[in-house]
């Protein structure tokens, strides 16, 4: 009889997650290990369950000489070194859903408690007053709802408002239009469209650079005067400067807040506003959440140490050596075309995405490349973090179908990898291939136009009336603002492939050693002769 695996349970989960573990392996509870017994103690096992507080550096991973397992008992893994866990081969597993509708109901209890008073006219109460004509609320029903992210909670959200009799409204351009219409829910060109109408908005975006203070001081005066403000995702979202001046004026009629940027905090320029509730954090806080997400990460602990699918994987799935050889390089380019495929779409509403895979890989198994190029679409675009394993859920849920083909002819090229984005009834395509012995990503073609430039992590691309004298100004703006061309591209539509005028349409590739600002951008797409033009960070 085979000895059994030993797995340490380190922070407090509830017991049905422990009781799984027990079933398969031997279990020791270390909730009130040291940090130095941890690191003395952490190469016994072959797997680790934590929450947020354990923080598993590189250099407590290269301790954990038997580590096959890690598994997270929430959402996050900043607490873990997950590049350190990959290069070891060790799985590391979150339990993504396990809040998701626990935060969707404190976001109603929030909008409930906003447009109620609640809270104010308990301390009121309790402090021996009766001022009920003062605490006076409004209704729910025949309100509009706005929502600022559509994925798995803001969905949620949506459906339970719908409940009270709120017309909704949302906002996401990475969900189909046929995912709003199953919901119920209108569809928003842009975030100004909700602005707009909604008497009260709830934002459920990532935190991201493109999205830190996604609700600023010109987002406010776009508003309808005297709307209701929620933040139940993520600390950053709300410029809380603007906020208050938005209150203080009363273009903002009240606000809702869960997450602050810096936690935890008892001090706030916000605490003690009349029409602003607060909590500490509380979106992900019940038993159920807690208790699912202890039994969740148990689950994929269980499945990654007993040979099972780990379906909530956040680093690359093991895949056969023979297979990784020739498919290993291509997975960066897989996941930089989708990228620069959804980032060409121009944010219109995403229905399909499709991944062609011609030439020599062709012949092996290309599902994994078909993920990556999920991956590289999805990035940064959702409420959770996508990965190799949950990219196909994580389309399906925004109502994006994805299909994937193999050919094994590709011209001229050994390999090639064409992504095409469907959004808006328009057609987005790339292509790249791997050129020299280590097979350094390339892109080859944008919308039709043939051209030859490495990929690097910051790209921008134009689409420009073929004239002379193009090039030369892109050079002179970006020289203007200090930014450093490393290479350049142009390509043309081949003769009879298009109508005039597209025909006529060249496109340009530049990479640069920096991100390139959006208003450089602009500057140049003002310009006489340009068409469009966007700036990509594929690091």
């Amino acid at each position: 009889m085979s000895e059994r695996l030993k797995v340490l349970v380190k922070e407090k989960i509830g017991d049905s997650g422990v009781e799984l573990l027990r079933e398969h392996f031997d279990v020791d509870l270390g909730i009130e290990w040291s940090e130095e017994e941890l690191a003395e103690r952490i190469g016994g096992y072959h797997g680790i369950l934590i929450r947020s507080a354990t923080k598993l550096t590189a250099e407590l991973i290269e301790k954990a000489t038997l580590l096959r397992a890690i598994g997270r008992a929430g959402v996050g893994v900043d607490n873990v070194d997950v590049q350190a866990a990959t290069r070891r081969g060790i799985i590391v597993a979150n339990a993504p859903q396990s809040n998701v509708v626990t935060a969707a109901e404190h976001t109603l209890a929030l909008l409930l408690a906003l447009a109620r008073n609640i809270p104010q006219a308990y301390v009121s109460l309790t402090s021996g007053r009766w001022e009920r004509s003062k605490f006076s609320g409004v209704e729910l029903y025949e309100k509009t709802l706005g929502i600022l992210g559509f994925g798995r909670i803001g969905q949620l959200v949506a459906t339970r408002a719908r409940g009270f009799g709120m017309r909704v409204v949302a906002f996401d351009p990475f969900v189909s239009a046929e995912r709003y219409r199953e919901l119920g829910v209108e569809k928003a060109e842009n975030s100004e469209e909700v602005y707009a109408q909604a008497d009260f908005i709830t934002i459920h975006l990532p935190k991201t650079p493109e999205t830190q203070n996604w609700l600023n001081a010109e987002a406010f005066a776009k508003m309808r005067r005297g709307v209701r403000v929620l933040n139940v995702a993520r600390g950053g979202l709300i410029d809380e400067d603007a906020l208050k001046d938005a209150l203080d004026s009363g273009q903002v009629g009240g606000a809702a807040l869960d997450v602050f940027p810096t936690e935890p905090t008892t001090e706030h320029p916000l605490f003690g506003y009349p029409n602003v509730v607060v909590t500490p954090h509380l979106g992900a806080s019940t038993a159920e959440a807690t208790d699912r997400a202890g039994y969740q990460s148990a689950e994929q602990v269980v499945a990654a140490l007993t040979g099972g699918v780990v379906s909530t994987a956040v680093n690359i799935p093991a895949i056969g050596a023979e297979d990784m050889e020739t498919l290993g390089p291509f997975l960066p380019l897989a996941t930089q075309l989708g990228r620069l495929a959804m980032e060409l779409a121009e944010g219109s509403s995403v229905e399909r995405i499709e991944a062609a895979f011609l030439g020599r890989i062709a012949d092996f198994d290309t599902r994994l490349l078909g993920l990556a190029v999920i991956v590289g679409a999805l990035q940064g675009r959702t409420e959770e973090q996508v990965n190799l394993v949950n990219a196909p859920t994580m389309a399906q849920q925004r109502g994006i179908v994805f299909e994937e083909k193999a050919v094994s002819e590709a011209e001229d090229f050994n390999e090639l990898i064409r992504v095409t984005v469907v959004a808006g009834g328009e057609r987005v395509a790339v292509a790249g291939t791997g050129i020299g012995p280590n097979q350094v990503p390339h892109l080859v073609e944008v919308q039709g136009r043939r051209l030859t430039i490495e990929l690097e992590p910051y790209v921008t691309v134009f689409r420009y009336e073929d004239l002379p004298g193009m090039i030369g100004r892109v050079g002179t703006i970006f020289g203007a603002h200090g930014i450093n061309i490393s290479s350049a591209a142009v390509g043309h539509m081949p003769d009879g492939h298009a109508d005039g005028e597209e025909q006529r349409l060249a496109a340009m590739v530049v990479t640069t050693d920096a991100a390139v600002p959006g208003e450089v951008v602009d500057e140049i797409v003002a310009s006489d002769g340009f068409v469009n033009g966007w700036s990509v960070d594929l690091s």
